[in-house]
């Protein structure tokens, strides 16, 4: 007759858990040894840790295939450096250099003037290796002169008055937006005052002087980290190396975070686990659950880097998942076993605690290793990195807790049939002594159960599950009252969705108290009023002697200037400058070979522009053109900025354009956050759906359990937004961490809902609810307090962490314990109620 409830795998599968469980409760030296030796042997890995790691930012936190990546390709081929003309805008990398941002009252003054040109001295003579190098050996060089801060010599010469933001320096035009803030002008647009001023020492980019600038630059921070503070100047640093070395840090400081994290989840849960029996404590359980979580870490990661796989320091958030779910399993385990018969032998026990436990951990152990797995294929190598040593951790979690961890219980449940105690294992009475002090009746006697059931005595907060708890929330106001805050959690949650805001910041990758992240803030603080010089570039080759066309091209670069958060009276055009020297010298430039030969006297003249025209031939393969992005104040504003240019480049019919700026590559990650956690989401929802129907014994129950993924990762987008968490690369490779624990409450209720032998589905629900409701709430609590210590952590990383994975958990437990109950009852089809009144007719007939 075929599967009418989709048990056909489930009840399989329980009965070969039985089995598993018997096998365990009758061999369980087996079961303990070999878990411990399998992780000495792959926890050996660990020595090629340092050779695996790889904390690059570029490589791992942006997509993998960002088309801006791919567009540097095309500037570094059609525009390759020209070491003796360095030029800041015309940068496709960031390059080697340090930078300082010194902030006074106004630094055009004496003295904040006088110690400023003092630091530049200090900086100037740094020398390093035994060689006595100095910074005019490594810098870039504009011919064969360093390249200068040309800011300085306008500020102590003062011959005229400075203009803003473009300045008259010689025969040059200077552009002062980028190394002035805080500027105060008069009408005339001339500076009276600068709260800020940023010097930047650019270094030599050629791969033979690479060590020699490494070296100048550490000296460089070491110089600015021994500078003392003073009375006219506020001094911040930053170099080049400085966003590296910042991420590379959070491995020293997760290190320590993770001990005590530890330290909390054992002590949480030996305090959870404890019972005032002498014999039915389960404390020591309770510590071998955490160290079955810590061996299950060793062992995935020792294999991860026996293959090779990349350390990256977003795995450094996946021993807090483990034990996050080692624990979760663990409080199942006790839960289940507590139900069995305490006369039956510790087989029988353990046989009858997997039958049902391991069953419903199986369910989210699955969904959660495939979901990783298949996180495999995301835009970024982090993520990719990430979701193979959590998805090999899960599984190796998985299997330590139905071997090693359910080897100690059927260890323990032998203490426990001896009547021995759980301390001095002595064996010990189980009816106290009229005779002797209650002293002696607390400490020393133990062994009681439940005549009735012939199982464990349950805690007062399972009692109060299943006497107070479970009834309560079935009554029919209650569901409707459920129903209510429901919808109003799901209107909250799609507002918080359509309001979150995205981008990083760079001193979120900083530690509070770097310097770095006191540098940005500067930064943006004094030097937001101009944004970076954007390149548009044609990448084609095109006849820009003709006058027609040309025009049209001209018009699709003013459309560039329109935006507000584009400078129209400030840009960089080859095209406009040769122009205005064919029309001083009379030039036909509408003709293509008058054009190419003033062309090449032209950029003799203008060595500058030879960088901007790749002149192959008899023509231009591909030229570039520069404007100015101003009020860039934030992340969301470099979204909007990026996505506006890439609108107008590709509005345009003239030619082929498209723009680039080297902070591109980071804000290619906007495009993908989103759709990333939509696919993510979509996939997990997919396994999930599968998973359920196969292992869950009623499709209403498997489609619900799918259906919260969504309702979670909803609730959990929408309230990022109202704590104030952005989406960005970082964020979002913890979302993906937290989304595949939305389904572990709710799976956990759905299963033992659907497993239940009660009548009703109200009995099904206050039964669900006693069984498990008391695990549930432990595995939230001992996370969440767990995880608490990341609060203290310098980083803005692991604080994101500790907020989002809170989220998941206090969502995923309201799910789990108040609306999926509700939503079970009210949607159970009452088929089986319906065939077991026929039946019960049919027999009295």
């Amino acid at each position: 007759m075929g599967c009418r409830r989709t048990d056909c795998l489930s009840k399989p599968l329980s009965g070969l858990f039985a089995k598993l469980g018997s096998a365990v409760g009758s061999h369980p030296l087996f079961f303990f040894i070999i878990p411990i030796v399998v992780s000495a042997a792959l926890g050996a890995g660990f020595v090629f840790l340092k050779e695996n790691e790889d904390n690059d930012f570029e490589s791992q936190f942006t997509p993998l295939k960002g088309p801006s990546k791919v567009t540097r390709a095309l500037v570094k081929e059609n525009f390759p450096y020209d070491d003796g003309l360095f030029s800041e805008e015309r940068l496709y990398s960031t390059g080697r250099f340090a930078s300082l941002i010194v902030v006074a009252t106004n630094v055009l003054d004496s003295p904040a003037l006088e110690e400023l040109i003092r630091l530049n001295e200090k900086v100037l003579n740094i020398t390093v290796d035994v060689r006595r190098l100095g910074f005019t050996d490594v810098c870039a060089r504009v011919e064969r002169a360093c390249a200068s801060n040309v800011i300085l010599e306008i500020m102590t010469s003062r011959k005229t008055s400075i203009s803003y933001p473009e300045h008259i320096h010689g025969s040059e035009t200077v552009f002062l937006g980028s190394t002035l803030g805080g500027v105060t002008t008069d009408a005339n647009g001339t500076v009276t005052s600068a709260q800020a001023v940023r010097l930047t020492y650019f270094l030599d980019s050629q791969e033979g002087s690479a060590e020699a600038a490494k070296l100048w630059l550490r000296r460089f921070k070491a110089l600015m980290g021994e500078e003392p503070s003073s009375e006219n100047v506020d001094v911040s640093y930053f170099t080049s190396k400085s966003k590296q070395d910042e991420i590379n840090s959070h491995t020293t400081d997760g290190f320590p975070l993770f001990l005590i994290t530890y330290a909390f989840a054992i002590s949480f849960s030996v305090i959870s686990c404890m019972r005032f029996d002498n014999v039915r404590n389960k404390v020591w359980v309770a510590v071998f659950g955490v160290i079955s979580s810590g061996l299950a870490v060793v062992s995935s990661f020792g294999l991860m880097l026996y293959i090779g796989v990349p350390f990256v320091i977003t795995v450094a958030n996946s021993p807090f998942l483990i034990l996050g779910i080692g624990l979760n399993n663990m409080f199942i385990l006790v839960s289940d076993w507590q139900h069995s018969h305490v006369k039956a032998s510790v087989p029988e026990r353990m046989a009858h605690t997997y039958e049902e436990a391991v069953m419903s951990i199986t369910i989210t152990a699955l969904t959660d290793v495939l979901k990783f797995f298949i996180g495999v294929m995301s835009d970024f190598p982090a993520v990719q990195s990430f979701c193979l040593y959590t998805a090999t951790s899960i599984f190796f979690c998985y299997i330590y807790t139905v071997t090693f961890l359910g080897a100690f219980m059927a260890v323990n449940g032998k203490r426990e049939a001896g009547n021995r105690h759980w301390l001095t294992c002595m064996e010990i009475p189980s009816v106290k002594a009229v005779d002797q002090p209650d002293f002696y009746n607390f400490c020393c006697v133990g062994g009681d159960y439940d005549e009735v059931t012939g199982a464990e005595k349950k805690k007062l907060a399972s009692n109060f599950f299943k006497d107070c708890y479970g009834p309560f929330l079935v009554k029919s106001w209650v569901k409707g009252l459920v129903v209510l805050i429901y919808l109003v959690y799901l209107a909250m949650s799609v507002f918080g969705c359509f309001n979150i805001q995205q981008g990083i910041e760079l001193y979120d990758l900083a530690a509070d108290n770097s310097h770095v992240t006191t540098f940005v803030k500067k930064e943006r603080q004094f030097f937001s009023g101009y944004g970076p010089s954007i390149m548009v570039i044609v990448n084609e080759e095109f006849p820009y002697w003709d006058d027609v066309k040309r025009c049209q091209l001209q018009g699709c670069l003013e459309d560039f200037k329109e935006p507000q958060f584009v400078d129209e009276e400030i840009s960089t055009s080859w095209l406009d400058s040769f122009l205005l020297y064919g029309q001083e010298r009379r030039l036909n430039l509408n003709d293509r070979e008058a054009f190419l030969s003033n062309l090449t006297e032209f950029l003799e003249h203008a060595p500058i522009f030879k960088q901007d025209v790749n002149l192959t031939g008899a023509a231009i393969t591909a030229s570039r053109f520069f404007i100015q992005t101003v009020d860039i104040a934030n992340a969301s504003i470099e979204i909007e900025m990026l996505q506006g240019l890439k609108s107008i480049a590709g509005s345009c019919s003239a030619a082929s354009l498209t723009v680039y700026n080297k902070d591109f590559i980071y804000f290619d990650q906007y495009d993908v956050v989103v759709k990333s956690i939509i696919k993510n989401v979509a996939v997990i929802s997919a396994v999930m759906l599968v998973v359920s129907l196969l292992l869950i014994p009623d499709p209403v129950c498997a489609l619900l359990v799918t259906c919260s993924i969504g309702s979670v990762t909803a609730g959990v987008t929408g309230f990022m937004a109202l704590w104030d968490i952005s989406l960005d690369s970082i964020s979002m490779i913890i979302f993906t961490v937290c989304i595949g624990f939305t389904v572990d409450f709710s799976a956990h209720v759905s299963y033992a809902f659907a497993s239940s032998r009660k009548d009703t589905p109200n009995e099904k629900a206050v039964e669900a609810l006693s069984n498990l409701g008391y695990p549930i709430l432990q595995g939230t609590l001992s996370t969440i307090l767990g995880l608490s210590v990341l609060l203290w952590s310098e980083f803005h990383t692991f604080r994101t962490f500790f907020q989002i994975f809170f989220l998941v958990m206090f969502i995923g437990m309201v799910h789990g314990l108040v609306f999926i109950p509700v939503i079970l009852t009210l949607f159970t089809c009452s088929s089986r109620e319906k065939k077991s009144e026929k039946d019960l007719q049919m027999t009295r007939m």
